[in-house]
């Protein structure tokens, strides 16, 4: 996220990718919450967590554990089928009825946005789907435009019908109408708890609290979609050598794509997909351009390599921008050009890359 600093009195570029690792195993001086803590709370409209909730932010941050290991697979399995309910209910014509033509963005965008939701938050009791999922789509596109002025801390009041459309996106996740929802992820199950065990806390801010992880869920992935499937339609070669993948894949577990069955795939399954994952990366690489941000919490010397140190004072903003890696020549071969195939070595994902003879 591109934004300036919170009060520090100097930022700090570091552009040389193999000073990244100084940086980030300095985590007891350089602390990435204080920056979250300055923005987050004012961005989605609940008090800072750290403020009058001795130990709830440790709970918070101990919470995302429930989005890995065995609860990777039963989320893994879950989105499996929700992706399939939205595209077979919304996208696959049945019966010969034709194809159906519109935006590439609002397709990768209704598919993943209902698809996550329905993932971590659940569904309705008596139906699967929500009611009003185009309106909340547009809705949080309206939020999103405005999100990286929120974040560079421009007053929500300067920014039109912004807090308008905010409170009623907190409104979905008040916890009379959460308490109704069937399939709902642990993650949110265990966030729930603990934002029921602080009584200071509104109804209005515990949907906030919702409203920030479904943000964070969808903000980047449904981008992510779109540039992965723009990269791969755009070149034929890649399309058909993932798309074989896939089918090898469902041929060795004796399934197959099927107009009258639902697709599953098993994280197993999906791990042994190298050009896919090879192809999601690169798209990644070529359209991601976040902003790490760090705050010294105290005055020490970073030492950058065995030569090298700089002193760093409290206060001080030390912003990591990938993307200068991501487009480095001596990092990636002609690095503006997408190759499917970037990540695959010897028939497996690679994840080492050199820079003057370094990793």
């Amino acid at each position: 996220m591109d934004s300036p600093p919170p009060s520090g009195k100097y930022l700090t570029f570091i552009l040389d990718p193999l000073l990244y690792p100084s940086v980030v195993k300095q985590g007891r001086q350089l602390d990435f919450h204080q920056f979250a803590d300055t923005v987050a709370p004012p961005t989605f409209g609940y008090p800072p967590v750290r403020k009058g909730f001795p130990g709830l932010s440790e709970q918070i941050n101990r919470s995302f554990q429930l989005m890995q290991g065995e609860h990777l697979g039963a989320l893994t399995e879950s989105m499996m089928g929700n992706l399939m309910l939205v595209l077979r209910q919304d996208h696959l014509c049945a019966g010969g009825g034709g194809w159906k033509s519109g935006s590439m963005f609002d397709f990768c965008n209704s598919v993943m946005f209902e698809a996550t939701f329905l993932t971590i938050f659940g569904g309705p009791e008596r139906g699967r789907r929500h009611e009003g999922m185009e309106e909340m789509r547009g809705d949080f596109q309206r939020f999103d435009r405005m999100f990286p002025l929120l974040i560079a801390q421009v007053p929500i009041g300067l920014l039109g019908r912004t807090r308008a459309v905010r409170s009623k996106l907190i409104d979905r996740f008040l916890p009379d109408r959460m308490s109704s929802w069937t399939g709902t992820s642990q993650l949110i199950k265990t966030r729930s708890k603990l934002l029921e065990q602080h009584a200071s806390l509104r109804d209005t801010d515990k949907g906030a609290h919702h409203f920030a992880i479904l943000w964070a869920s969808v903000g980047n992935t449904v981008p992510a979609c779109f540039w992965v499937l723009y990269f791969l339609l755009r070149d034929p070669e890649a399309l058909e050598a993932v798309r074989q993948e896939v089918l090898e894949v469902l041929r060795l577990s004796g399934g197959k794509f099927s107009p009258e069955e639902d697709l599953t795939l098993s994280r197993e399954q999906l791990d042994s997909m190298v050009l896919l994952e090879s192809s999601i990366s690169e798209g990644l690489r070529l359209s991601s351009a976040s902003t790490n941000i760090r705050v010294s919490q105290e005055d020490f010397s970073l030492r950058l390599d065995e030569e090298r140190s700089a002193s760093v004072r409290k206060g001080d903003v030390i912003a990591l921008y990938p993307q200068s890696m991501h487009m480095d020549p001596d990092i990636y071969q002609d690095p503006q050009s997408f190759r499917y195939d970037r990540f695959v070595q010897d028939g497996r994902v690679k994840t080492d890359f050199y820079r003057a003879g370094r990793s």
